[in-house]
C-alpha cells in the first residue's frame, strides 16, 4: 500500500511540476498590435469613452484614443466620414464601433499581419465578422453614398483630410456595396471577413456585445488561436523555442505524464480549473 501511495504521490507532483512549467504566454491571445495609437499591452480603463466603453476591463486603447474615435474630424487619421455629404447618425454609430473594435479589442491575435505603411507595423486581416454586425452595418449605411469602395487608400489628401479623387461619383453605398459581404471585406481591404456565423456562437467576432455579458470576443479568439497553431501551415513556420517549455521537464516527468490523469482523485480538476 505505501509504494502505492508514493507512486501516487510521485505522480501528483510530476503534475503540478507540470502546471507549474506549461503556461507559456500565447503570442496570439490577450494583444495589442503595433499600430498608430495602441498600448503596448492591454489593461483596464475605467474612463473608456461611450461606443468604446465595452472594452473597459481590458482595452489596448487610452481614453483620449476613444473619445477621438467618437469625433467626424478625429485626429486619430483626420479620416473625414462626411466625405459625400452628413453621414446619418444611424451609419456613422457602426463607424464608431469598428474604429473601438479596432483600437481597443486585445482579441484579434489571430489575425494580426505584418505590414510596410508608414504608420503601423501590423494590422488586422480577415477577422470573421459576425452575420448580424455585418448586415446590420450594411442595412443601416446603405442609403448614405461615398466615392469610394477601398476606404483605405487612394483619396485625395492635399487638404489634410480625405476628400473624394479627383473624377470619382458620389454613389449610392448599396450600388458601392451591393451586399453587405461588399461592404465588411472591402471597405478596409480585407481586415474583415464576412461570415455566415452567429453572434453567441464562439466562431465570429462581434463589433457589438453586452459588457454585462462578458466579453464574447475572448473565447473566439481562443478558438481561431488553437485552429491556427493546428495548421500545417503555422507548424511549418514554429521555431524550436516554443517548445523550451517542454524541453525543461526531466526525462522521468515525460516518462509519467501520460499517467499523471490516472492518478487525480476524481473532482481534483486540472491545471487550469
Amino acid at each position: 500500500g505505501l509504494a502505492v501511495a508514493m507512486g501516487v504521490g510521485q505522480v501528483l507532483l510530476v503534475l503540478l511540476a507540470a502546471c507549474v512549467v506549461m503556461p507559456v504566454k500565447d503570442p496570439l491571445l490577450n494583444v495589442c498590435m503595433d499600430a498608430k495609437h495602441h498600448k503596448t499591452k492591454p489593461g483596464p480603463e475605467g474612463m473608456l469613452h461611450d461606443q468604446c466603453a465595452p472594452w473597459k476591463d481590458n482595452a489596448c486603447c487610452t481614453a483620449n484614443t476613444s473619445s477621438e474615435a467618437h469625433k467626424d474630424q478625429s485626429n486619430l487619421y483626420n479620416f473625414n466620414w462626411n466625405h459625400c455629404g452628413l453621414m446619418p447618425h444611424k451609419c456613422k454609430r457602426h463607424f464608431i464601433q469598428d474604429t473601438c473594435l479596432y483600437e481597443c479589442s486585445p482579441n484579434l491575435g489571430p489575425w494580426i499581419d505584418q505590414t510596410d505603411s508608414s504608420w503601423r507595423r501590423e494590422r488586422i486581416l480577415h477577422v470573421p465578422l459576425c452575420k448580424e454586425d455585418c448586415e446590420e452595418w450594411w442595412e443601416d449605411c446603405k442609403d448614405y453614398v461615398t466615392c469610394k469602395e477601398n476606404w483605405h487608400k487612394g483619396w485625395n489628401w492635399a487638404t489634410g483630410t480625405n476628400r473624394c479623387p479627383w473624377g470619382s461619383m458620389c454613389r449610392p453605398f448599396s450600388h458601392v456595396f451591393p451586399r453587405p459581404k461588399d461592404l465588411c471585406e472591402k471597405i478596409w481591404s480585407n481586415s474583415y471577413k464576412y461570415t455566415t456565423e452567429h453572434r453567441g456562437s464562439g466562431r465570429c467576432i462581434q463589433m457589438w456585445f453586452d459588457p454585462a455579458q462578458g466579453n464574447p470576443n475572448v473565447v473566439v479568439a481562443k478558438y481561431y488561436a488553437w485552429k491556427k497553431r493546428t495548421s500545417p501551415a503555422w507548424m511549418k513556420n514554429v521555431t524550436p523555442e516554443t517548445d523550451k517549455a517542454v524541453g525543461v521537464l526531466p526525462w522521468p516527468v515525460l516518462v509519467l505524464l501520460p499517467l499523471a490523469p490516472l492518478a487525480v482523485p476524481e473532482g481534483a480538476g486540472g491545471c487550469g480549473s
